[in-house]
C-alpha cells in the first residue's frame, strides 16, 4: 500500500491526502515533520536529504515535492485530474507551479509570523509589505476565477486542489483583506467536496 509521510498540518502533505482522496488512491500515513516526529533522522534523510515533507514510498519507489507526488498519482491512475490533452495538462501544471512559487512565496512571511510566532516580535513594516504583496497575488487568482468555477478547463483538477488550500490559508490569517467574491466561491465549492473538507477545517491552517 501507498505510505505518505508528513503530519497533516503541513499544507503540502494536505495537497497529497486530498488528492489521494479524490482518486481513491488508499495509502498508510505516517507521522513525521515537525514539532510531531524530526525528520532528520537518518532514515527518513535517506528517503529525502532535504528532510521536509510530503514523502511517498509506492512499492519502493520514493518520491519527494509535492507537485511531483500529485503528477505522479494522476498519472499512476490515469485521472483526469491531470488531464491527458496537452494544452490542459499544461493549464492545471501553470498553475501548480504558480501556487509553489508565486503564491507560496507571497506568504513566507506573513504565515509564521501570524501562525507560528516566528519571528515572536514581526517588524509592523514588514508585515504590511507582506500583506500587501500576499493580496496582490490573490487578486491575480480572483481575475482568474471570474472566468468559471474552476480554476482552468471548466472542470476541478490538481490545480484546485492546491488553490483550495492556499485560500484556506488565506483565510486563516488575520489581517485586513479586500472582498474576493469569486474566491469565496471557489472556496465554498472545494468545502463542499467530500475528500476535501476533511483537509480545509480550522485545525488545518
Amino acid at each position: 500500500m501507498l505510505r505518505i509521510l508528513g503530519r497533516v498540518t503541513s499544507i503540502n502533505v494536505r495537497k497529497v491526502l486530498w488528492a489521494a482522496g479524490e482518486m481513491g488512491i488508499e495509502y498508510e500515513r505516517e507521522d513525521w515533520g515537525k514539532p510531531v516526529r524530526d525528520p532528520n533522522e537518518p532514515g527518513f534523510l535517506a528517503l529525502n536529504p532535504n528532510a521536509l515533507v510530503p514523502v511517498i514510498v509506492d512499492e519502493g519507489f520514493v518520491l519527494w515535492e509535492s507537485g511531483a507526488i500529485l503528477r505522479y498519482l494522476a498519472d499512476k491512475v490515469q485521472s483526469d485530474l491531470f488531464p491527458a490533452d496537452p494544452r490542459e495538462r499544461a493549464l492545471v501544471d501553470q498553475w501548480l507551479t504558480w501556487q509553489a512559487t508565486e503564491l507560496n512565496a507571497s506568504w513566507a512571511y506573513i504565515v509564521p509570523a501570524k501562525l507560528r510566532n516566528d519571528p515572536p516580535n514581526p517588524d509592523p513594516e514588514h508585515l504590511s509589505a507582506a500583506a500587501a504583496k500576499w493580496t496582490k497575488t490573490m487578486r491575480i487568482l480572483e481575475a482568474q476565477l471570474e472566468k468559471g468555477d474552476y480554476v482552468v478547463n471548466g472542470r476541478f483538477s490538481l490545480a484546485d486542489i492546491v488553490i483550495g488550500l492556499s485560500v484556506h490559508r488565506w483565510k486563516s490569517v488575520a489581517f485586513d483583506k479586500p472582498a474576493l467574491p469569486a474566491v469565496e466561491a471557489h472556496y465554498g465549492r472545494m468545502q463542499a467536496r467530500p475528500a476535501g473538507k476533511p483537509w480545509l477545517g480550522a485545525a488545518t491552517p
